[in-house]
């Protein structure tokens, strides 16, 4: 097996498709992705939505994807798996398959998951109006890289009317100096339901990374999804993602992103209500440290009347570190009698660290209600010497009121163990400061 890593050449391109051997469709897709990649310029902070984020370190020719599967490692622990009987399971490392299992009374019932790379060879023709629906690769030049070079995949797809009560865990590693390009796909067809856990994190040795990721939510006519994803890289893997849910008329989507690692993180995180009556809920949990800089943009795009959006991102900042959250909640002419709502507040663990935080609207109907704010502030030291008149110390004092911080969020969460999971991993991060 070889292991020297392939760049993003177009030698390398041409010999990455002709290795994969899928459908013609899919191969056109790559071709006219990687075209639009070869044609667009690198972001840079001339761009209104990369003005905060400086990405001039950043060297695409240092990473490639391996040829061939990796040799057999050991996976990163899933941290939200913890006494959750699990539907099904699967796993990728540096962008290939490493492994996947359904409990057979779900795949006897017509339900699609693993390994996007191996179903789309088997059920192409019903994937094929899914995929690249709701992330095109026209957006930016990482959405076309992505489109072009997308590995190591996932694919959840439930048929009308299945409701899996059991949720699925999907997990993608990455080792040190590795390329992660997954692509993520669900597709629920008209009332159907599911619970969908997805990890992302780093192998032991924490070496440099880069993972260029989509991921595409797509709710039929009265479905339902619970979409949790932890982000929890290294602290040095490049991260940057599209990710986008389209829910049509009656779907239901919680959508819960919890963003802890990765040296810079660019993610764009939409949202679109398509169909009346659609219903969103979004929550996101930053956690920063060190040097590392976080960048979430939202859009909650109301495109149909009669829906409601809720979002609601929390962050925690330490060190050196910094957040950018830009949100929009935008609504469409004909979208009346619509119900959005976006928050952001960030606690300042530190007085080095730097949160902006950007919200906005844009209303083309004339009959809404969209509200939004933001706050920002340091931990309150009256509370912090509170807690240590009862014997906490500075360290416990501090933990337990990041806790009460974040607990907003994690009272939306309706899985308790993902709460437990990401209430310990936030707390193992938090340390003393001044």
């Amino acid at each position: 097996m070889s292991t020297t890593a392939i760049g993003f050449s177009q030698e390398a391109f041409d010999a990455f498709v002709e290795s994969r051997r899928e459908p013609a469709w899919l191969r056109d897709l790559r071709a006219s992705a990687w075209k639009t990649f070869t044609g667009l310029p690198f972001p840079s902070q001339r761009d209104e939505e990369w003005m905060r984020t400086d990405i001039r370190l950043f060297r695409l020719d240092q990473f490639g994807l391996l040829p061939e599967g990796p040799a057999a490692a050991k996976l990163p622990d899933g941290l939200l798996t913890h006494q959750v009987e699990l539907g099904g399971q699967t796993a990728a490392l540096d962008s290939h398959p490493h492994s996947a299992a359904l409990d057979p009374k779900w795949a006897r019932q017509g339900v699609l998951f693993g390994s996007l790379d191996e179903l789309v060879l088997e059920h192409g023709e019903r994937i094929r109006p899914h995929l690249a629906r709701a992330v095109r690769p026209e957006i930016d030049k990482f959405a076309a890289l992505h489109a072009a070079w997308w590995s190591g995949g996932t694919l959840l797809y439930v048929p009308r009317g299945m409701v899996i009560d059991q949720p699925l865990h999907m997990l993608s590693a990455l080792s040190s100096g590795a390329t992660d390009l997954g692509h993520t796909l669900v597709v629920l067809e008209e009332n159907a339901e599911a619970t969908l856990l997805a990890e992302t994190a780093s192998t032991a040795d924490q070496g440099p990374g880069l993972h260029c990721g989509a991921i595409e939510l797509l709710v039929g006519p009265g479905a339902r999804l619970r979409y949790v994803n932890l982000q929890h890289w290294s602290n040095k893997v490049w991260h940057f993602a599209h990710q986008k849910g389209l829910v049509d008329t009656g779907g239901q989507l919680q959508w819960t992103i919890a963003a802890l690692g990765s040296r810079l993180a660019k993610v764009n995180q939409h949202v679109a209500l398509v169909g009346a009556d659609a219903n969103v809920q979004v929550n996101g949990v930053m956690f920063t440290e060190g040097k590392q800089h976080l960048s979430y943009h939202t859009l909650q795009h109301h495109q149909a009347p009669h829906c409601k959006s809720d979002l609601l991102y929390k962050g925690a900042l330490q060190d050196v570190s910094r957040t950018v959250w830009r949100g929009m909640i935008k609504v469409d002419k004909g979208a009346q009698k619509t119900d959005g709502y976006q928050r952001n507040d960030n606690l300042m663990l530190s007085d080095h660290a730097r949160s902006d935080s950007i919200p906005g609207l844009e209303i083309l109907a004339d009959d809404v209600r969209c509200t939004h704010g933001s706050t920002t502030g340091r931990v309150d030291d009256e509370q912090v010497f509170y807690a240590r008149c009862r014997g906490l110390t500075r360290k416990e004092a501090i933990r337990m009121i990041v806790a009460g911080f974040f607990q907003q969020v994690f009272d939306r969460i309706t899985i308790e163990s993902v709460r437990e999971a990401l209430g310990k991993a936030i707390g193992r991060r938090i340390r003393e400061y001044d």
